[in-house]
């Protein structure tokens, strides 16, 4: 679907995004949500066919492009077709592979980024906590100084690839006096001890997702897995939240438009009182408003893709494209439930599973209450 701001090099890599799902994922949705998660297969495949590193320099095995574009291609495609693959995808390459191209040095480049473009290192992010939530400032994981060494304790919850990531960006506190300015982050391998995951959990909805507890108790790290600067976490988060914003946006809008249009399908196909239940005067004035709300709503998020794109999206039109986006798609496709009538309920029906799993876009990357809150505060309040 073409729109201003993508050129037919966009577009030609849409098409090839495209191939990789209906080959290689489409067959296999079902076996992904019975198994609650997606196979290290796929994550190799497509590092093979470099959607896992589209920002990652091409020395370190990426596709090396600072076109923000191609990201939002991926996260459309993906997320339109399944909102877990979308969000494993997004914490992957959109979320997390910024903070390691920014922050590392070449010698942790050298170490880790490979591996990320590839599919061999699967990556995800620690930053909420049990008792938390949103309050990043708030961290409890500490993070001591011990000779030349940190000693790394803590938990952490609702965390995207969290069963599965070889590596995770740890948000720790490294100095309690300092408050929010005493925030370090960490590069934790899976297999360091004292590192364990608690169990996969069990959500209302992105099964395949494989959300998990992660805790650290006595980690042993070392300089060399402090990303960024020592206390200068809550800084670095800071810069890169938006970008996360930014791809939950993209994805909550491809998310509800996909299944809007197979909805307005249905209810040309469906018939009650001998007539296509799109026909009805309400159901035709409601898919019309839909329609108009998500174009709408596009037109503003493909204007913060192009600023991104160009390093001037600011943090409030990023909080604005993601609260926004995610009351739209909860709007939309719970009317889209409704116009499937009792179809719309059952699980083997699309739009019951996108609805169920739409649902936690209003509370991650940011509840939509703290994407308010930060947006009041822009406007003198």
């Amino acid at each position: 679907m073409r729109r201003d701001i993508y050129d037919e090099d966009h577009e030609d890599f849409r098409t090839s995004v495209r191939g990789f799902l209906e080959r290689s994922v489409i067959p296999n949705l079902d076996t992904y949500a019975e198994n609650r998660a997606f196979p290290r297969e796929l994550w190799l495949e497509a590092g093979a066919q470099g959607l896992l590193g589209l920002q990652i320099p091409e020395e370190y095995g990426g596709a090396g492009t600072d076109d923000y574009r191609f990201t939002a291609v991926v996260g459309e495609e993906f997320t339109g077709l399944n909102a877990a693959l979308g969000s494993c995808w997004g914490i992957h390459a959109d979320t997390v592979a910024p903070y390691l191209i920014t922050l590392l040095t070449d010698a942790q480049k050298k170490r880790w980024l490979p591996g990320v473009a590839s599919g061999e290192i699967l990556t995800a992010i620690g930053m909420t906590e049990p008792s938390g939530g949103s309050d990043l400032a708030a961290l409890k994981t500490t993070a001591v100084r011990d000779g030349d060494g940190w000693v790394l304790n803590g938990s952490k919850t609702f965390i995207t690839n969290g069963y599965s990531a070889d590596l995770i960006v740890v948000a720790a506190r490294t100095s309690p006096e300092k408050k929010a300015r005493g925030i370090t982050l960490f590069a934790v391998d899976a297999t360091a001890e004292g590192f364990s995951r608690g169990r996969k959990l069990d959500k209302v909805g992105q099964a395949e997702s494989d959300t998990a507890e992660l805790f650290f108790e006595n980690v042993r790290l070392t300089d060399d897995e402090v990303i960024g600067e020592v206390d200068h976490g809550f800084i670095h988060m800071m810069e890169h939240l938006p970008q996360e914003r930014l791809g939950s946006a993209v994805g909550n809008l491809a998310h509800a438009k996909q299944i809007l249009v197979e909805t307005l399908q249905y209810t040309k196909e469906r018939q009650a009182f001998g007539h296509n239940i799109g026909s009805f005067q309400h159901n035709k004035f409601l898919l019309a408003e839909m329609f108009t709300q998500v174009d709408v709503a596009q037109a503003y998020v493909d204007k913060c893709v192009l600023a991104h794109t160009q390093g001037e999206l600011t943090a409030i039109d990023a909080a604005k494209a993601k609260w926004w986006t995610s009351q739209t798609q909860s709007e939309v496709l719970d009317h889209c439930v409704q116009l499937h009538g009792g179809y719309g309920f059952m699980t083997e029906y699309r739009v019951a599973r996108a609805w169920r799993d739409a649902r936690v876009t209003k509370i991650w990357a940011g509840s939509n209450e703290i994407m308010k809150e930060l947006i009041g505060r822009d406007l003198g309040l």
